[in-house]
């Protein structure tokens, strides 16, 4: 056991913070039953502290330093957080307010979506789904601009730490991203899944209109146009088609479904 060695954060349990605190260095605490209200910190150094079951109500905190904080069973409403500092911070079950997904987050891409994933699961501990659909958001713009900057970029992070067949691998990530977020906008968006089955239903129309109709005619792309629904749902069981076709049709219909039913879910279920 001589490998273990105390980390020096100090203890501070069930104590009230009365009044405007200025430069005050609270770095490395463990704060616990910790309360305020309607009090204002500005440039007060939070680092690496802990805050566990605190509550600080209708407080204002002006360019503190939170990097790699933890906040814990905590309650933060009506708290407002301006030009703070959250590199590494992590949430969990703790009451803040969805303005810190304005406010709060982190200049760096990858720091940028660990911070909203982790509010994002915080809120949807809560139930907030409005807050976790906006921090959803949020978490899939920075994750699209990380992909992108790990194979295109040229900044030294990235070129370091991505380099020959990693970067290739980062460029097929973004890919499947961006393909996904055309599809079916990442899981989140209902009207481009409508949208990818109405490209469906066009490229349907020509093919049918292509095997069997007149290109020369509006009236069979008409007639192509209203008869593929039926078709893709099975209601009509087309002849002349190769098996390769449908059975191609019918794997689009089963990911489609599913698709929609996980938007559904993930939605408008309870977070």
């Amino acid at each position: 056991m001589d490998n273990l060695k105390d980390n020096g954060k100090e203890h501070i349990v069930d104590k009230i913070i009365d009044g405007t605190l200025t430069g005050v260095n609270y770095h490395n605490k463990l704060f616990v039953r910790v309360g305020s209200k309607d009090d204002t910190f500005k440039k007060v150094n939070f680092s690496h502290t802990y805050f566990d079951h605190c509550y600080f109500r209708n407080c204002v905190f002006d360019s503190c330093n939170f990097n790699g904080c933890k906040f814990i069973n905590s309650n933060f409403a009506s708290s407002k957080f301006m030009g703070c500092k959250f590199d590494y911070a992590t949430f969990q079950n703790t009451i803040v307010d969805e303005e810190i997904l304005e406010t709060g987050f982190p200049g760096y891409d990858n720091l940028k979506l660990k911070f909203a994933r982790s509010l994002r699961t915080n809120f949807q501990g809560l139930g907030d789904a409005e807050s976790a659909n906006k921090a959803i958001e949020i978490e899939l713009e920075a994750r699209e601009s990380h992909l992108k900057k790990a194979w295109k970029s040229n900044e030294s992070y990235y070129r370091k730490k991505y380099k020959g067949k990693e970067r290739f691998f980062a460029y097929l990530k973004w890919l499947r991203f961006k393909i996904q977020a055309f599809i079916w906008g990442n899981g989140e968006s209902t009207m481009k899944l409508i949208r990818s089955g109405v490209i469906l239903w066009l490229l349907m129309t020509v093919y049918d209109v292509f095997k069997f109709g007149n290109l020369n005619e509006l009236t069979s792309y008409w007639d192509s146009f209203v008869k593929m629904p039926q078709m893709f749902l099975s209601i009509e069981k087309p002849t002349g088609y190769p098996n390769i076709y449908l059975s191609f049709i019918y794997i689009i219909r089963l990911i489609a479904f599913g698709l929609f039913m996980s938007i559904l879910l993930k939605r408008y279920n309870k977070r």
